[in-house]
């Protein structure tokens, strides 16, 4: 079968400290940081057994996991695999990049994201600047407050037209039309983000084809659905993979109402579902100037892995 992992093991530690950020942060004790790169191999080891399925995983960290040496080795190890079909991770791109030249870049990608006021705009392009020469597939994404709006129009205006920048709404702000459009001429996918989506009744491959797993190994359809299906390493969540409906009122994360039948996002993202790339990346309206980043090579095509 083709399965989709969500990994969210128990490292909560991160390097920033984003005041819009709805995820609750914790300095990781020596000890937390033991467990969760136990958790972690436990898991690359459970992937690397399985030889029947065709797997996708997307570690969704609650707080940075690329400054960590176990989740860039899990990177380059599952990226190596035949059964593994993408591996990526979400990430603010603090950390260095020279070990994705070890990886299979036709597997791995990342899903990126740019926070103004913890980092230097002319460090994080950089960031980009060496991912793009280095071939890595990868997207971009801002966080869509107001203050935000000049920061993602420079940075629209300097990454390559392949490089999709996604914006994610604010949680709790509500955008107006003159707002939103603002936004949706960076990202002419905004609307999607913008409002929660309607999911009760609704058909969802979260439960079928996708899951979460956390780092004890406990399988449940989503990361929202607090439902256990059972444990990856025992193999009893298997036997519960089936077409369900949601049983929530709403979605209103892109890593939950990507997945949801209603939605025509499994098109739009044909290929990059898992790093949020779409099939045909749109950047919107460039605003003046040129794009200050460029490929190896401008007539090469897209980055490596691009029609994977």
């Amino acid at each position: 079968m083709d399965l989709t992992l969500l990994y969210r093991g128990p490292l909560a530690s991160c390097d920033y400290d984003c005041p819009y950020c709805p995820f609750a942060k914790r300095r990781d004790t020596p000890q937390q940081l033991r467990t969760d790169r136990a958790a972690l191999e436990r898991f690359t080891t459970w992937v690397s057994q399985q030889g029947d399925d065709r797997l996708s995983v997307l570690f969704t960290p609650w707080g940075e996991g690329l400054v960590r040496s176990w989740y860039r080795r899990a990177l380059v190890e599952l990226s190596q695999l035949p059964q593994v079909h993408r591996v990526a991770i979400q990430t603010n791109l603090s950390c260095r990049t020279d070990w994705l030249a070890e990886a299979d870049l036709t597997t791995l990608a990342l899903w990126c994201t740019y926070h103004p006021g913890q980092t230097p705009y002319e460090r994080f392009l950089g960031k980009c600047e060496d991912l793009a020469g280095l071939g890595v597939r990868f997207s971009v994404g801002i966080v869509g407050v107001p203050e935000h709006l000049d920061h993602a129009r420079e940075l629209r205006a300097a990454l390559p037209d392949h490089v999709y920048l996604w914006v994610n709404a604010a949680e709790g702000h509500t955008y107006t039309d003159a707002e939103a459009a603002q936004w949706t001429e960076l990202d002419p996918l905004f609307a999607y983000s913008r409002r929660a989506h309607r999911s009760v009744g609704l058909p969802c491959r979260t439960g079928e084809s996708v899951v979460s797993v956390d780092g004890d190994g406990t399988v449940r359809r989503c990361h929202f659905v607090p439902a256990e299906l059972g444990n990856l390493y025992d193999g009893s969540y298997r036997e519960a993979l089936r077409p369900r409906p949601c049983p929530l009122a709403v979605c209103d994360c892109h890593i939950g109402y990507v997945h949801l039948e209603s939605l025509p996002l499994y098109d739009v993202f044909a290929g990059g579902v898992l790093e949020r790339i779409p099939a045909s990346p749109a950047p919107g309206r460039r605003p003046p100037g040129r794009a200050i980043l460029r490929s190896r090579d401008a007539d090469a095509g897209p980055p490596a892995g691009q029609t994977r």
